[in-house]
């Protein structure tokens, strides 16, 4: 899929998605399908032209691990993987999503 000025890039595998819009940022966000914050946090980073990989805890046992271990037990969606800097966005609050990514 392309669109004009920016190219995107996008592709979808095993579960996981791939989105590049040219940032410098590893963005990995842990999602579920039924998720609505998780549609939202996507769009923003959509909306922001910020890359990102998609890993669906549904269909990866061991992403749901990471997510509960990172979430005290809780399987909290989305969560992010910023560079290392693990944090959940739930409920999706767009201010404090942008303030996790510095922008």
């Amino acid at each position: 899929m392309v669109f004009v000025p920016n190219f995107e890039f996008r592709i979808s595998i095993f579960g996981l998605r791939f989105s590049n819009f040219g940032t410098s940022m590893n963005i990995r966000i842990y999602t579920s399908s039924w998720c609505r914050d998780c549609r939202q946090a996507k769009r923003f980073l959509e909306e922001n032209h910020l890359a990102f990989e998609e890993i669906d805890i549904e269909a990866d046992l061991r992403a749901a691990k990471f997510v509960k271990a990172a979430n005290h037990g809780k399987g909290k969606v989305p969560t992010f993987d910023v560079d290392g800097h693990v944090f959940s966005c739930s409920p999706f609050n767009a201010q404090e999503l942008k303030q996790e990514l510095g922008l």
